[in-house]
């Protein structure tokens, strides 16, 4: 799946003259925690999000720092975190250039971005203008989606289980090694068998079913146990004949 395929196309935009207070009620309004910035042609500029709004000056939470400190992290960086602070538009505390992907980037590729930047939000752009957004919320979205399109067994489905099942048992196959399962007239023996012989009864039990569309092998051979001890049956010795070497002296 691409990106187009899951985004949100209707996206709540903001400018980079929005007032920070302005761009907050929007938020709080939507229920959204992030806003594409825009300028007039409709090209991304940024992103501001809930988190641009938790050192401000309003709040008293400004980052504060001895003068030492500010001696280590430069002017720059003073500069930059007063202007984020205490600026009045969202072209002052937005995150530019914003972080996006193409209409056609895939899933892997879309969260391996969010997660390399560590955001919940995604932009995505043809070239340079703004299409739509992709969020956790659509991930979500499409995982529920694609859960409830993956069908289910039908009662006759459940009948055909039982009917393999019983003729698995009618074939002298031990199943309870391995399970079945039918999905629109198709059975899928999984699991462990003892021979190739067993693997390929069961192939024939379970086709033997009339109604069966097909049979998928899942199945894999294990050696049985009796091998690891170099063959045959193990007997106690309670179960052999005596003999004469055996009677007490």
């Amino acid at each position: 799946m691409r990106a187009h395929q899951i985004m949100t196309r209707s996206v709540i935009t903001v400018t980079p003259g929005t007032p920070v207070a302005e761009a907050a009620r929007i938020m709080l309004r939507n229920h959204i925690g992030g806003l594409p910035v825009v300028d007039a042609s409709g090209t991304l500029v940024g992103m501001v999000t809930d988190g641009d709004f938790l050192r401000r000056a309003e709040l008293g939470t400004e980052r504060k720092r001895g003068r030492w400190l500010d001696l280590l992290v430069g002017r720059g960086r003073i500069g930059a975190d007063f202007v984020h602070s205490h600026g009045r538009t969202v072209g002052d505390i937005m995150s530019q250039p914003a972080v996006a992907v193409s209409a056609d980037a895939g899933l892997a590729e879309i969260v391996e971005t969010m997660e390399k930047h560590s955001i919940k939000r995604l932009p995505v752009v043809s070239g340079e203008r703004l299409t739509g957004i992709v969020t956790h919320t659509d991930f979500v979205q499409t995982l529920a989606d694609l859960a409830t399109a993956v069908p289910g067994p039908t009662p006759d489905d459940d009948g055909l289980r039982s009917a393999i099942l019983d003729a698995l048992d009618q074939a002298a196959c031990k199943h309870c090694r391995f399970n079945v399962v039918v999905r629109n007239g198709i059975a899928h023996l999984t699991g462990a068998v003892r021979h190739e012989s067993e693997r390929a009864t069961a192939i024939v039990a379970a086709k033997s079913v009339p109604g069966v569309r097909d049979v998928r092998d899942h199945m894999w051979v294990y050696p049985p146990p009796e091998d690891e001890f170099g063959g045959g049956d193990i007997v106690s010795l309670q179960d052999q004949p005596s003999t004469d070497d055996d009677q007490p002296l």
